[in-house]
């Protein structure tokens, strides 16, 4: 809603290009799934709207006007659309306003005192948002331009002299009319800058992902609005928490959104999960040693049997436990084409003789190649033992690290859902509808951050 996008000529803020893995692209139809929050969210902040005490006179009549109460905005033509280079409009016309307040009026030597109901009939409301990355990578409203404009309004009196009255209330009106059109802006603009960039705020741009790593998702330079969609580019890279400044290098192709079909795509390239498993590998997570209870018996007697020339060589003890100690010894590597997406990884895998008060000794060091790929795993062919080794225990060690899914950079109250998944070549795009959980202003009265999965 005021939520998204930018507005007149803006000054970028990134001075040079920056590392790309990840861009987000909100389609036309998205703004139709917002349109009705935005206009309850309008709706709110309007009734929210204070009024000053009003006292006048003319001729033998004085009034006081208090409590005013705007109960309802009443939308006979909305419109929330993309506008290129300027961002999010929102447009309001031939609308009305309803809204109640209290009078006194003295008239001669009679006192009355009631309810008026009123009507603002004619409203035209157009607001224009400007989206900009602030100086932390942030999504950051910058500006906003508002125009409203009240053509009438019209009074309708109770109690005893409530006919007498009536052609008093243009006086009324007419003040109540000049009050309205100057608040109606104001309090926009501050829905907006306040309450929408506070919403903001609480998606993560640099957060941790578990004990071990963290993700960037700041942007690397401000939205980009064109006729049919908002275009958000992101860092998209992990890091090492124990060593923040290490990261990888990015080759890999920038990925591209060309379908328009849902409301929002996430596109991801293989530099996004290539800094994932790099971020893992520097933490030291991609190594194990598999021993005593966690030897499971069938991988035990292969060992034994596969080697039990050797141990009958080297110790007296054959029934002494077994090791199997693995190491991935490079950062993983991903490669995404239209048939898929796999993992490349190569591990060390020793196979250790513990004898009880002996030196550990080593039967065997092989360095193996694994490939993973989602839902269907494939090996290279290999001798059958260590073919069973790696289906045993290289494969799921590797699986448990990246089944956790990808963290998506929404604010609290949106999910995705309907997903659709394609591959390309060096990226995959991610299509989905959005359902809001909660309303805007319940959205920004929540502190709690995005914990949205893909």
């Amino acid at each position: 809603s005021l939520l998204q996008p930018s507005l007149h000529s803006k000054k970028k803020t990134t001075a040079k290009k920056q590392t790309l893995s990840c861009s987000v692209k909100y389609m036309v139809c998205f703004m139709f799934s917002v349109k009705s929050e935005t206009e309850k969210f309008v709706e709110e902040e309007l009734c929210n709207i204070s009024m000053p005490e009003m006292m006048g006179k003319e001729g033998r009549f004085q009034y006081t006007i208090t409590d005013v109460k705007i109960t309802e905005l009443i939308l006979a033509h909305a419109e929330l659309q993309f506008i290129p280079d300027v961002g999010l409009l929102f447009d309001i016309q031939n609308s009305s306003i309803s809204l109640s307040f209290h009078r006194q009026i003295l008239y001669w030597f009679f006192y009355d005192t009631g309810n008026i109901n009123a009507s603002a009939e004619g409203v035209n409301i157009n607001t224009a948002v400007n989206l900009i990355r602030d100086h932390e990578g942030r999504l950051k409203i910058n500006n906003i331009t508002c125009d409203a404009k009240i053509n009438r309004m019209r009074a309708k009196f109770s109690g005893t002299l409530g006919k007498v009255y009536d052609f008093v209330a243009k006086f009324l009106t007419t003040g109540m009319r000049f009050f309205l059109n100057q608040r109606i802006c104001p309090a926009l603009n501050h829905a907006a800058l306040v309450h929408v960039n506070s919403l903001l705020e609480t998606i993560p741009v640099r957060t941790e992902v578990d004990n071990y790593i963290g993700i960037d998702y700041s942007l690397i330079e401000d939205p980009v609005v064109t006729s049919r969609s908002l275009d958000m580019h992101f860092r998209g890279m992990f890091f090492d928490l124990s060593h923040q400044n290490l990261t990888l290098v990015n080759y890999a192709v920038d990925p591209i959104i060309r379908e328009y079909d849902r409301m929002v795509y996430l596109a991801l390239s293989e530099f996004f999960f290539d800094s994932g498993m790099f971020s893992y590998y520097t933490a030291g997570i991609f190594q194990m040693d598999i021993v005593n209870e966690k030897m499971p018996k069938d991988l035990e007697m292969l060992l034994r049997t596969t080697y039990f020339g050797t141990i009958m060589i080297t110790v007296t003890l054959v029934d002494a436990p077994l090791a199997l100690q693995l190491a991935v010894n490079s950062p993983p590597k991903t490669t995404i084409k239209t048939s898929g997406a796999t993992v490349f990884m190569t591990a060390i895998v020793k196979v250790m003789l513990l004898p009880p008060g002996q030196p550990a000794v080593q039967l065997s060091s092989m360095t193996l190649v694994v490939i993973s790929a989602p839902v269907y795993l494939q090996l290279i062919p290999l001798q059958a033992p260590l073919k069973t080794m790696l289906q045993m225990s290289v494969v799921p060690l590797i699986n448990n690290w990246t089944k956790r899914g990808v963290r998506i950079p929404l604010a609290d109250g949106m999910d995705f859902v309907e997903e659709v998944v394609e591959y390309h070549n060096g990226f995959i795009v991610i299509g989905a509808n959005l359902h809001f959980s909660k309303g805007l202003r319940e959205m920004m009265l929540g502190n709690t951050n995005s914990t949205t999965m893909a």
